[in-house]
């Protein structure tokens, strides 16, 4: 209560009392003073509780992540579309990591059946086209890496196509390359699917960016000053810091 006089919110309106009418054993009726909390009260208890108590440390705790996290959101708005893609990308290529691991336990050993696993998540996403495809479609170079050419939206759509096809083929316990491949291809269609319902542009159909992220990359670490490096990394490696 005195926390939330102090912030200078109704303690009246957030700790309104609610009397509750008992019957003692000689039948006497008397009355105490209980609380119906709003949700304000209610945080403002688990902030202030006493963390020795489980239900009090996990809400702490829940807090405290739910602010970072909305911390590096306002820092993400703020970066430029370029920033965007370096921060991107660099979420990729860690959960690529994860997903190639969950690959090797299914099975997939060879690169050609890498390649193959990555096709089908593409094939998925893009309406059928493999990597190969979306190269020419976007009339990249051979040799050009397409998510190096990708803007912020695409490589965002890439990026939960990745971490979601990980996450079912852990929870399912994927063990072969026929179910790894085939959970590739519908998390990529359902991303598809979610995409078109939402009117959103088809990934092929986005633009292509002119610059590849190595080009901003090298650029980025002849200018950025140390606390915008610092900044960029500490968003990379949210999940850790957390």
């Amino acid at each position: 209560m005195i926390a939330c006089k102090i912030s200078q919110q109704s303690v009246e309106y957030c700790f309104p009392e609610v009397r509750k009418s008992i019957i003692s054993g000689k039948g006497k009726q008397s009355f105490i003073i209980d609380y119906k909390l709003k949700r304000y009260a209610c945080y403002l208890i688990v902030m202030n509780g006493d963390p020795r108590k489980e239900v009090i440390a996990l809400g702490q705790t829940y807090f405290a992540v739910k602010t970072r996290r909305q911390e590096l959101a306002e820092l993400y708005d703020r970066l430029s579309e370029d920033d965007k893609r370096l921060f991107i990308l660099g979420d990729i290529k860690q959960k690529n990591m994860l997903l190639a691991e969950a690959a090797h336990k299914a099975g997939i050993i060879t690169n050609q059946e890498y390649a193959t696993f990555q096709d089908a998540g593409y094939r998925g996403l893009y309406g059928g086209m493999t990597a190969r495809d979306i190269a020419e479609h976007k009339g990249l170079s051979e040799g050009e890496e397409i998510l190096d050419h990708m803007g912020g939206e695409e490589l965002a759509a890439n990026l939960f196509r990745i971490t979601q096809t990980e996450e079912k083929m852990r929870r399912e316990g994927t063990d072969t390359p026929e179910k790894a491949n085939a959970a590739h291809y519908e998390v990529g269609t359902i991303v598809r699917e979610a995409i078109e319902r939402a009117g959103g542009t088809m990934p092929e159909d986005l633009p292509t960016s002119e610059k590849s992220i190595k080009q901003l990359e090298s650029e980025h670490r002849k200018k950025l000053n140390p606390k915008r490096i610092d900044d960029l990394y500490r968003m990379r490696m949210r999940p850790y810091l957390l």
